[in-house]
């Protein structure tokens, strides 16, 4: 039986004006029931029916003893926490500073409390050997004379029967043009993690090394059939290294790029055109002398994904991975290169995938899975193994560059758009900065692709004032 609106408006009229406004809500469900009791009647039935709810919520938690602990109890399973952890604390002092004891050294009671607390010496123990461990993978280790002899022997012999071979590069094979690697001991984050400031000097300046120059000689001799490069700095292409052979996973700090002509229109300068990209800011500040978009770097910045063809060459990467019979890793951690599993064939039988040989200092989490591992400088290796292959590498010639052939001029009105060095075919005073008024660069240039992604995580320590 539906309820009568004008029935409800009397009842609630008959209330008194103290009665909650919930109260009017029961009186309302009274009336659509249709009750048959006169209207004071009903108002006094609604009204004992809100009693009833709201006394029966009041009592809940006191009928299931849920009740809320009071603020001296609180306090006490405060009180309680902290005396834990002191105790805590207390205990984790005393076992290490029985542990740091020769055995000799220890007394009947460090004995006794050593037994009395085995779970804290258990633990104490198992952090050392982490802390070992770590401290061990970021030592670098050096092979002595004959065994890298050896090595390199071998590698020569694999280089000499693999089919198709693919070198993957990091930045161990920069650090001889004065590129700073990133993980090493006096690499860019090992400075900043032990609180150290770190300078970085116009990249620009670098010029390719005897690895860079040894890896064209090998291309060119169809001895390497593609280059995977984590590098940025853009020393691949100006060795020579043709770039349909070369994937620059990264970026390269010399090339800008419109996305929004089809396809990608690039832009390849004699400059480093990062001085103002950032972590998902890429816009340059200069302009597409065909359709006037904004033009952007072409960095990828830890934590973004490289959607661009070129300079990446994703698709040649993972061709070459998919045919490759052997790979060699030049001057890499791999804590970034072993995350692309279509890079390691990973979809293969271990039997099956290729062989890997290694070339770094330090610890790698594929050391596990190569052939071979040589503990050596990037250019120490590669002038043995040229050696070993009878391959005479020419040596790198500034005029010679392929980027002057490569690079593209900057409108008018832009030539101040930037304020690093321009690289010019002949060394000296004439390699200057562009501006309206040019001032002396100090050692240290900020801004760019450089070191980009190392403060996620770290927090800036609050000066008082």
């Amino acid at each position: 039986m539906n309820g009568d609106p004008a029935m409800s408006l009397h009842v609630r009229r008959a209330l008194p004006p103290s009665l909650p406004e919930t109260a009017d809500v029961a009186v309302r469900i009274s009336a659509s029931q249709g009750y048959e009791q006169s209207s004071l009647g009903r108002a006094a039935a609604a009204w004992a029916q809100f009693q009833v709810h709201i006394s029966g919520r009041m009592e809940a938690p006191s009928a299931t003893g849920c009740t809320a602990p009071s603020r001296a109890e609180r306090k006490a399973q405060e009180r309680a926490q902290i005396l834990q952890r002191e105790n805590r604390r207390k205990t984790l002092k005393l076992v290490a500073r029985i542990l740091k004891k020769s055995e000799r050294e220890r007394t009947a009671e460090d004995v006794a409390e050593l037994r009395r607390h085995e779970d804290t010496v258990r633990e104490l123990c198992t952090r050392q050997l982490r802390r070992s461990v770590l401290k061990r993978k970021h030592e670098e280790v050096f092979d002595n004379v004959e065994d890298l002899r050896r090595k390199v022997s071998q590698l020569a012999e694999a280089i000499r029967g693999a089919r198709h071979l693919v070198v993957y590069t990091g930045a161990g094979i920069s650090t001889a043009a004065s590129i700073p690697d990133y993980r090493g001991p006096n690499g860019l984050w090992t400075q900043l993690q032990k609180g150290r400031s770190v300078s970085t000097s116009d990249l620009s300046e670098a010029e390719p090394t005897l690895t860079h120059m040894s890896i064209r000689m090998l291309h060119k001799e169809k001895l390497v059939q593609h280059v995977v490069s984590q590098n940025c700095d853009g020393l691949h292409v100006r060795s020579g290294l043709p770039r349909s052979a070369l994937s620059e996973l990264h970026g390269n700090m010399f090339i800008e790029v419109c996305t929004l002509c089809s396809p990608a229109r690039e832009y390849v300068r004699l400059f480093d055109v990062t001085e103002r990209t950032a972590l998902r800011k890429h816009g340059t500040g200069r302009r597409c002398v065909h359709c006037g978009a904004e033009l952007r770097d072409t960095i990828v910045h830890f934590g973004e994904r490289g959607t661009l063809e070129q300079p990446l060459n994703w698709k040649g990467a993972i061709e070459a991975a998919a045919k490759a019979d052997a790979i060699l890793c030049l001057g890499s951690s791999l804590k970034v290169l072993k995350k692309y599993a279509c890079l390691w064939c990973m979809n293969r039988p271990a039997d099956k995938r290729p062989k890997l040989y290694i070339v770094n200092l330090q610890w790698t989490p594929k050391d596990d899975l190569a052939t071979l591992k040589i503990h050596a400088k990037c250019d120490d290796v590669m002038r043995l193994l040229m050696e070993e292959l009878d391959i005479q590498v020419s040596s790198y010639v500034k005029a010679e560059d392929p980027i002057f052939n490569l690079a593209t001029p900057l409108r008018p009105g832009e030539e101040n758009s930037h304020t690093r060095k321009v690289i010019s075919p002949s060394a000296g005073p004439e390699d200057c900065v562009s501006g309206v008024n040019e001032k002396p660069l100090s050692t240290a240039v900020k801004g760019g692709w450089f070191g980009r992604g190392y403060s996620k995580g770290r927090r800036k320590k609050k000066t008082s004032t």
